[in-house]
């Protein structure tokens, strides 16, 4: 009953925060695009396109951690300054619903950028429909995990103004979106290429690589892969739900 209340609850406050700025602005589709078309520009002029494939994948992957990051640093401090977030506290909402809620509708907004893309993709031949079912589970984890920490460190971060917010959330999207091996392939790491396996947003990108043929990896990897993507995204999800500060703040 708890659980059903909670995805009820989730569902609701996606649905508030995701329609009324679709309505207001439906070229926030084409912004969110964008952000993770930014690298592929740089990919295009300095690679002649042989790493396109690559930064393909990449946006998809940026599409959905990057605006995790954001939705849990930015919007969350922005529902305290314009009040929703008392009005929500003072309701019986538990945090879970409140974090996958506020989580869940730029998800939403990104669907049509992750279809573009994924579009691209295909056409190079590399997505069948087994390839695009585990694609889609990564992406998930992806967005669960920097969601998560997003919104642990938004509540850590109550005192701070939206500009310190702000550059805090862009940091955050640099690091595990742009400065890992996620817009190119872990390869070019050479002998530190293991390090991409501790980094969701890396692995995610490293699993779907393999997948589509674009990295070798032996099954025995993979599987130890899904393992660290697992247990790092409980991890992520854990420490919010035991040290994110809710109603105190």
């Amino acid at each position: 009953m708890a659980t059903t209340k909670i995805l009820k609850d989730m569902l609701i406050i996606a649905w508030i925060k995701f329609y009324p700025d679709f309505r207001r602005n439906p070229l926030m589709l084409l912004l969110l695009a964008t952000v993770g078309a930014i690298p592929l520009f740089f990919m295009l002029i300095f690679s002649g396109g042989g790493l396109l494939i690559h930064g393909l994948i990449g946006a998809m992957i940026s599409s959905v951690a990057f605006i995790g990051v954001l939705a849990g640093v930015q919007d969350i401090a922005w529902d305290r300054y314009v009040k929703i977030r008392e009005m929500i506290v003072a309701m019986p909402v538990h945090p879970a619903a409140y974090a996958l809620g506020t989580a869940l509708a730029p998800l939403l907004l990104s669907i049509p950028s992750l279809i573009f893309f994924g579009a691209l993709v295909a056409s190079y031949g590399a997505l069948t429909l087994a390839t695009a079912v585990w694609m889609i589970l990564a992406l998930v984890f992806a967005w669960a995990s920097m969601s998560a920490m997003g919104f642990m460190i938004s509540t850590y971060l109550s005192k701070a103004n939206m500009m310190i917010l702000n550059n805090m959330s862009t940091l955050l999207g640099f690091l595990f979106v742009f400065i890992p091996p996620v817009f190119y392939s872990e390869a070019m790491l050479g002998n530190l290429s293991w390090i991409s396996a501790l980094i969701p947003t890396s692995n995610v990108a490293g699993l779907i690589r393999a997948y589509m043929g674009l990295l070798p990896l032996s099954s025995e990897t993979i599987i130890v892969r899904w393992l660290t993507l697992i247990v790092t995204t409980i991890v992520f999800v854990g420490l919010t739900s035991a040290k994110a500060r809710w109603r105190e703040t």
